[in-house]
């Protein structure tokens, strides 16, 4: 027998349906900023902007790589003017990595595209349902938060 406050194996074949439609609404917005970047990139430079300035191995734990790879991306995101790489004040042998300008107005694009798709499908809710949700996923951050969950699965 189910606890009363526990979810329903339906509520959550719902959840996830809206949230495999919200993913779907969410990628979107990243298919069409110029230039393309992959999904691993524009993930990377989400990262590095939310710290502002943040180190290789910070960035790989973030991004559950190991640094190689995240030290390849972040080549191929600074070959094309998106990432700076600054050694540090406090060890020159530590590089600290930075969105550049490029990286920012890449990103600013990618924000507008990505609330555009978001507000469309807000405003085709009635306001009942909306507040609903707004309210709900409030909800569910807070949640989360108290769970404990990285930033950087909350971002």
């Amino acid at each position: 027998m189910r606890e009363p406050d526990s979810v329903s194996p339906e509520a959550l074949d719902d959840l996830e349906a809206g949230v495999g439609v919200l993913m779907v609404v969410w990628s979107r917005s990243a298919e069409r900023i110029k230039p393309k970047v992959s999904a691993s990139q524009l993930r990377a430079l989400v990262v590095v902007d939310r710290h502002g300035a943040i180190n290789l191995m910070s960035l790989a734990d973030e991004l559950g790589s190991i640094p190689s790879v995240t030290s390849r991306l972040c080549d191929r995101l600074q070959a094309a003017g998106f990432l700076d790489r600054i050694a540090s004040e406090g060890d020159r042998r530590e590089v600290v990595l930075q969105v550049s300008k490029d990286g920012r107005r890449l990103l600013r694009q990618f924000r507008r595209e990505r609330q555009a798709d978001l507000k469309q499908v807000l405003d085709a809710m009635s306001p009942r349902n909306r507040n609903a949700l707004l309210s709900g996923m409030s909800a569910f951050y807070a949640a989360a938060t108290e769970l404990g969950l990285p930033d950087e699965m909350l971002a």
